[in-house]
């Protein structure tokens, strides 16, 4: 048993197989799901793989010497300099539709070579690489936060034959670190790069859970960050509180596009929110929308919401026709004739404190004293 750098740690040998393949075939970060894996396969077209290292990083390889080669299986790869260690996380067609998704082209000179299958003194070598990480992580911070340099040192990665460690680092401003590269390279004796990345790449590499409780989206699938804007938010009428828009890299979460789509379509149907309904008591202004039970609030203050009136979509529709054509819509703010019925949602009862914790303790007591014996009544003998 050996171990792999996915979370699990987990290697074992298939039958008939000398290399090693994950125990776990989801285990991968941006694991990709191959949807011809059940069709009839095509002539062997191997001649490039992707490559997975360790957390979101992956690259494409050329298989150079026409290796069989299936996904989960660890390869060693051309590196500058040396030699990587890295698992196969895709072959076959679907390399080549990735390939187009991020626009490489297949001529490309940052197209490497795969060398071989790793060995086993490959793989413990990697795994001796592996374990110097958190020790190279915390060192390299203690040498920046000598040196006064404003940057946040995030992961550090070993290249598989130990000659050579990147450390990922997200900084506002430049940063001059040739002094921490001679000082960690005197230390760790190899070569250093550093690396700037920014807070959504530092968040995917790291990863974590998000406040939906799942794993985070940029590190199990999401590869590409498309710019999220607060009129996002506004369209779906989320809290502006930042606390919870933001995401744990600091921006916008990404999963307020995700919906944006499906908004804006329900909003085509709605009035527009900025014309006011004239009424018999002044002009009534929209306040908020609840785009999918299709109700506008709309209150008599413009900036305020007092006496807060629900109307549905299709009667806001009404009333600016009628207001068009000069008639003001006759009803009191304080009566909401245009309510709609509405069942009773069951939604979220926060019950922390409403009872105290000593309450199993009373009951223990209660218990106890029900259990007790009765005393039988003092019997006087008589004397003879």
């Amino acid at each position: 048993m050996v171990r792999c750098d996915c979370n699990s740690r987990g290697y074992s040998k298939s039958e008939g197989d000398s290399n090693e393949i994950c125990k776990s075939k989801n285990c991968n970060k941006l694991d990709v799901f191959d949807w011809n894996d059940d069709l009839p396969k095509p002539p062997y077209t191997n001649d490039i793989v992707e490559v997975r290292f360790k957390n979101t990083r992956k690259a494409f390889f050329y298989n150079v010497n026409d290796l069989l080669l299936t996904k989960g299986d660890i390869v060693a790869v051309e590196a500058n300099p040396g030699h990587d260690i890295g698992v196969v996380s895709l072959v076959n067609s679907l390399v080549y539709s990735q390939m187009k998704k991020y626009k490489v082209s297949r001529d490309s000179s940052e197209i490497k070579k795969i060398y071989r299958k790793a060995k086993q003194l490959d793989i413990e070598k990697w795994f001796e690489a592996v374990d110097l990480e958190p020790k190279a992580l915390v060192k390299c911070r203690e040498i920046a936060e000598s040196l006064n340099l404003q940057m946040k040192i995030g992961d550090v990665e070993y290249q598989g034959d130990k000659t050579k460690a990147y450390f990922y680092y997200i900084a506002e401003e430049r940063v001059d670190f040739r002094e921490l590269i001679k000082l960690l390279a005197d230390h760790l004796k190899i070569r250093v790069e550093m690396k700037q990345i920014g807070a959504r790449q530092e968040a995917g590499r790291i990863g974590g859970i998000s406040s939906c409780g799942r794993e985070l989206c940029c590190t199990t699938w999401l590869t590409n960050f498309i710019s999220v804007t607060t009129s996002a938010a506004r369209t779906q009428d989320i809290s502006h509180n930042p606390v919870k828009m933001a995401g744990q890299c600091g921006k916008l979460k990404c999963c307020i596009n995700f919906e944006m789509d499906v908004y804006l379509d329900a909003l085509k149907k709605f009035p527009d929110s900025n014309i006011p309904i004239e009424t018999t008591k002044g002009p009534f202004f929209h306040q908020k929308s609840d785009i999918f039970r299709k109700i506008m609030w709309y209150s008599s203050e413009k900036n305020a919401p007092v006496n807060l009136t629900p109307i549905s979509a299709e009667k806001v529709h009404e009333y600016i026709a009628l207001n068009k054509k000069g008639v003001k819509i006759n009803f009191a703010a304080s009566e909401n004739v245009d309510t709609p019925v509405v069942e009773k949602e069951l939604g979220y009862e926060n019950v922390v404190g409403t009872d105290s914790i000593s309450r199993f303790d009373d009951q223990n007591k209660s218990l106890k004293k029900k259990r007790k014996k009765k005393k039988k009544p003092n019997v006087i003998k008589k004397e003879n």
